[in-house]
């Protein structure tokens, strides 16, 4: 997995709250056989006419935000079905951060991605950031007015900066362990081949559990 430390990119915005897996990636391109390739299809019936063309209203498609790897969207993301390829769509159009708000509903705090679809991300080396609405409310106005804003996310520094004439400066949460992972490229397998030692020694101790008496023919 690619370590995290530093990004700078274009930043696109998708003003929309609640957006589900099956918009991220629709259910016909779960048949792909692999982990790649998934990349064209985010939000597919978003970015694409009936006719296959690309929809020239859909944030994404506009000129200013081509080759954008940073995301500023709406609370609840990626919430619905549990599908990983939702992540790796995202990741593989080029997104490296993806920026949504949490707010106050009474006495709940509502977050800004849901928990699957956060978790899969740290597993798979996109960087979740959650700010107060009010700081989200910021960025859409800045980049309505700046189209084809820059950002900087510091992670190490738990900061995103915004380039430009009216520069913004943002703190962000991260869980240590989280940030360690993603800091490091550390993926699941690598995780567990830190402790290949301490594996070793316990399989070596304990051989005997493997052994079964051999049954004749």
């Amino acid at each position: 997995m690619e370590p995290f430390t530093t990004h700078t990119g274009i930043v696109a915005t998708l003003d929309t709250a609640n957006v589900d897996t099956d918009q991220i990636i629709a259910k016909q391109f779960l048949k792909l056989i692999g982990r790649t390739g998934f990349g064209q299809y985010l939000f597919y019936d978003w970015r694409y006419l009936a006719d296959g063309r690309e929809n020239p209203d859909f944030p994404l498609n506009r000129p200013q935000v081509r080759g954008a790897s940073i995301l500023v969207t709406r609370d609840n993301f990626g919430c619905g079905s549990s599908r990983e390829h939702a992540v790796w769509a995202v990741q593989q159009y080029g997104f490296r951060a993806i920026v949504a708000p949490w707010r106050e509903h009474g006495a709940h705090r509502l977050p800004g991605f849901a928990d699957i679809f956060r978790n899969n991300c740290g597993k798979n080396g996109l960087l979740t950031i959650e700010l107060p609405e009010p700081e989200v409310e910021k960025i859409f106005a800045a980049c309505g007015r700046t189209p084809g804003l820059r950002a900087t996310v510091d992670l190490p520094l738990q900061t995103l900066t915004f380039l430009g004439a009216e520069p913004l400066r943002f703190s962000f949460d991260v869980h240590p362990a989280l940030k360690n992972r993603l800091v490091n490229g550390l993926d699941d397998i690598s995780l567990t081949l830190r402790e290949a030692d301490a594996i070793d020694r316990f399989e070596k101790q304990n051989r005997q559990w493997g052994h079964f008496p051999q049954v004749q023919a």
